[in-house]
C-alpha cells in the first residue's frame, strides 16, 4: 500500500489532497500544528516543523513512501521567510531520514516563482507570459527557491524522486488559511448582499481587463497524486492551473449572479478589500448570529491582504500547462464552476448563509 504523509493537512491544498489520496486507497497521515481530528481515513499528527526534536518524536515509527509538503509560514521579511521556511523543509527531511522509506517528495509552491516574493511582487524584469517551467529563476532571493533547494539537496543525498508544483491562486475549502481568495470573496459578497454595500472589484485595471487563470484545489490534488506515481514526472517542476482562461470583468459578474448581488462597474482605480472590509468584523458577527453560522470571526475567513495582492497585479498572469499535458495529465476544471462548488460547500457547512438566489436549487445541501 502507498503511504502518504501530507504536511500542512489543515490547509486548502493539504485538506483536499488528503481526501483525494484516501479515496484512491492510500494510507494517509496528516501533519499540522493543529491537524483536523475528523478527517475520515487520515491519521492526525500534531507537530511543529520548527521544533526538530519534537518533530522527530512525532514522526517516530512513521514509514511513508510519499511526502507532500503543502505548507509555509509567513514572516515579516523575505529574509525571514527564507530562513524559517527552508528550516521547516530541512527539519522534516532530517526527521524522516532514519526510516529510509521515502520514495518521492512533492513540494507545492506557486507563481511567486515567476513573479517574485511579497517584498518585490510583480516588480523588476519578469519572464514573459504564459509562464513556463523552463524559465530561469529571478535574480532575487525567494523562499520558494530556498524550499526547492532543501528538497533537491535531500533527494540527492537520500535517493528519492521529487516534484515541484506551481499553482496559480487556489480555489478550495479551508478555514483560517492565509491565502484563500474563494472564501474571502464569498464573505465579501455575503456582506454586500446583507448590508446593501456595492460589490466592487478590488483590483487593478489590468486584472479587470486582462487574461488570467486559477487552480482548483481538487485538480491540484489529482496532479500531486499523478506526479508522485508517474515515472516520467520524476524530478520535474510543473505549473498547475485549471486549463481555462478568463477576464475578471466576466468572472465578477458570474460571482455576483451566484450571490444575487449587482456587480459595480470598474472604477478608475483599485479599491482594496482591506479598505472595503476594514469595518466589517462586527457586521459579520451580526450576520453570523442572525443566520446561525459556524464562524462569527471574519478574520478566520478572509485573507484580504492576499486577495488584494493577486487582484492588484499590474501585469497579466497566464500559466502554461503544456509540460503536464505532454506527459499525460489531461484534467480540466472550469474556474467559475470551481468557485460555485466552493460556495455551495460553504453554505452546506454553515460558513455563509444560503443566498436567496440559490434557495431551492439543492446546492446548500452539499
Amino acid at each position: 500500500m502507498r503511504s502518504a504523509l501530507v504536511v500542512g493537512v489543515s490547509g486548502i491544498v493539504g485538506n483536499n489532497l488528503a481526501g483525494h489520496l484516501v479515496g484512491q486507497g492510500w494510507q494517509v497521515s496528516g501533519l499540522a500544528r493543529r491537524p483536523p481530528r475528523d478527517a475520515e481515513g487520515v491519521q492526525p499528527i500534531a507537530a511543529d516543523l520548527l521544533d526538530p526534536a519534537g518533530l522527530r518524536v512525532a514522526l517516530d515509527g512513521l514509514r511513508p513512501s510519499h511526502v507532500f509538503i503543502t505548507t509555509w509560514m509567513r514572516q515579516p521579511t523575505e529574509a525571514e521567510n527564507i530562513r524559517v521556511n527552508a528550516a521547516m523543509v530541512r527539519n522534516l527531511m532530517e526527521a524522516l531520514r532514519p526510516a529510509g522509506t521515502v520514495r518521492h517528495v512533492a513540494l507545492v509552491t506557486g507563481l511567486k516563482h515567476y513573479l517574485g516574493p511579497f517584498e518585490a511582487y510583480g516588480q523588476g524584469r519578469l519572464p514573459a507570459t504564459p509562464f513556463r517551467e523552463d524559465q530561469p529563476r529571478l535574480d532575487i532571493e525567494n523562499f520558494y527557491y530556498a524550499q526547492e533547494d532543501e528538497v533537491f539537496t535531500a533527494a540527492a543525498r537520500d535517493g528519492f524522486g521529487w516534484s515541484v508544483h506551481r499553482p496559480h491562486t487556489i480555489i478550495g475549502y479551508a478555514i483560517g488559511n492565509a491565502m484563500n481568495m474563494g472564501v474571502t470573496l464569498a464573505a465579501f459578497a455575503t456582506i454586500c448582499r446583507e448590508t446593501g454595500r456595492p460589490f466592487r472589484f478590488p483590483g487593478s485595471a489590468m486584472q479587470w481587463n486582462g487574461l488570467t487563470d486559477m487552480t482548483d484545489a481538487r485538480l491540484l490534488a489529482r496532479h500531486l497524486g499523478w506526479a508522485a506515481t508517474t515515472e516520467a514526472a520524476r524530478d520535474q517542476a510543473f505549473n498547475v492551473v485549471n486549463g481555462d482562461v478568463f477576464r475578471w470583468s466576466w468572472m465578477w459578474g458570474r460571482l455576483a449572479a451566484w450571490f444575487g448581488v449587482q456587480p459595480v462597474p470598474y472604477a478608475d482605480a483599485p479599491m482594496p478589500l482591506e479598505q472595503q472590509l476594514a469595518d466589517a468584523a462586527p457586521l459579520w458577527a451580526e450576520i453570523a448570529q442572525r443566520h446561525g453560522l459556524a464562524e462569527p470571526n471574519l478574520g478566520q475567513l478572509t485573507s484580504a491582504w492576499h486577495t488584494d495582492a493577486d487582484l492588484g497585479r499590474p501585469i497579466e498572469v497566464v500559466t502554461d500547462m503544456s509540460k503536464s499535458r505532454r506527459l499525460g495529465f489531461l484534467d480540466y476544471q472550469a474556474t467559475d464552476d470551481a468557485f460555485f462548488d466552493l460556495f455551495a460547500t460553504l453554505q452546506a457547512r454553515r460558513i455563509i448563509p444560503i443566498s436567496p438566489s440559490r434557495a431551492g436549487t439543492g446546492e446548500a445541501r452539499g
